[in-house]
């Protein structure tokens, strides 16, 4: 029912029983008066309908009303708890990149001193080459006979011998050479990073190869793949010259192959002396076969002496026993004296 129904209702009331009194007023019939009180009442009744009708429409809007809140309150609940868990994770994730700044600013910090990049580098050759090769197929900071030392002496049989490894980290050429972005600091970064690779190959040429001491060749480990594949992208001349020199430049993962292959040559090394081993062993017990051998020969030789002489002796005995028997056959009288004495 319309909002404005009841109103009209009750201004139609008020307007008939306006035109009652005036009927009243003017001595009409009682006929009018009695059919204007029935409309009055069948007005009253209708009023009353649609009073119980808004009252019931009310009540039904209320729990409708009632029913959309607690709706609208559950979702909003769960709508808060999602926002909570979101929160949750947010501050996580906050804390983790709180983290992992601090480590990225620990890092930087330890990139920045030449000394902890070096530790770092050295680190992390230490775990390439104790995740691959066996314990005594390695030895650090190994000093060589002209007294330099290496970071790490790999020690394969000859040829090709064992092989130094040295780790080199050249990050501040490498970082001006990636933020250079006028042609003119290019070319001074290019240069320096040349410069810094070069040395570096020049001190190990010099210092780890010695002839009949090492391989005649060393390992450049850069613990950088960026800096690796820069290098072997950009300068590969400065590559191919390093390798003329002896000096081959390797990064995490060249190294990790080169180590590999040379598992096998260790291993190689360590089953064939295990065979020259089995082969000296085997040479030995054949000489004590042999030995052993003519013992048995010489000992078949005592006891076919010590046969011969046990049958001599058992034919002594046998004509022992026979001249034995042979007196006590003969019947020999008893001399007169003892005759006599019986």
């Amino acid at each position: 029912m319309p909002d404005w129904l009841p109103p009209t209702l009750i201004a139609a009331a008020f307007v008939l029983a306006a035109l009652l009194l005036l009927l009243a007023l003017r001595g009409r019939g009682a006929d009018q008066m009695a059919r204007l009180g029935a409309m009055m009442e069948g007005l009253a009744a209708a009023q009353d309908r649609l009073a119980r009708q808004n009252e019931e429409r009310l009540r039904d809007q209320e729990r409708s009303l009632a029913a959309r809140l607690d709706q609208a309150a559950a979702r909003a609940q769960d709508s808060a708890g999602a926002i909570q868990q979101r929160l949750a994770v947010i501050d996580a994730a906050r804390a983790n990149m709180e983290a992992l700044g601090s480590q990225v600013g620990a890092l930087a910090a330890v990139l920045g001193n030449k000394q902890a990049r070096g530790a770092l580098g050295e680190v992390q050759l230490r775990d390439l080459v104790a995740d691959r090769l066996p314990a005594s197929g390695y030895a650090w900071q190994h000093t060589l006979s002209n007294g330099t030392r290496c970071d790490c002496l790999i020690h394969l049989p000859f040829p090709p011998g064992p092989i130094a490894v040295d780790s080199k980290f050249p990050l501040e050429a490498w970082t001006a050479l990636q933020e250079a972005a006028e042609p003119a600091a290019r070319t001074l970064a290019t240069r320096r990073f040349v410069q810094d690779i070069r040395r570096h190959v020049a001190d190990i040429s010099q210092k780890y190869l010695i002839a009949g001491e090492t391989a005649e060749a060393a390992l450049l480990f850069l613990p950088s793949e960026a800096v690796h594949a820069t290098l072997h992208a950009s300068h590969g001349d400065l590559v191919a010259e390093a390798a003329r020199r002896g000096v081959h430049i390797v990064g995490p993962s060249t190294l990790w192959a080169v180590l590999n292959t040379m598992r096998g040559l260790l291993r190689d090394a360590r089953l064939q002396d295990e065979a020259r081993r089995i082969r000296h062993e085997v040479e030995a017990l054949g000489e004590e076969t042999e030995r052993l051998e003519r013992r048995i020969a010489a000992l078949r030789g005592h006891f076919s002496s010590v046969q011969q002489d046990l049958r001599e002796i058992e034919l002594t005995a046998e004509k022992i026993v026979r001249r034995g028997a042979a007196i006590r056959a003969l019947d020999i009288p008893d001399p007169p004296a003892a005759r006599a004495a019986e």
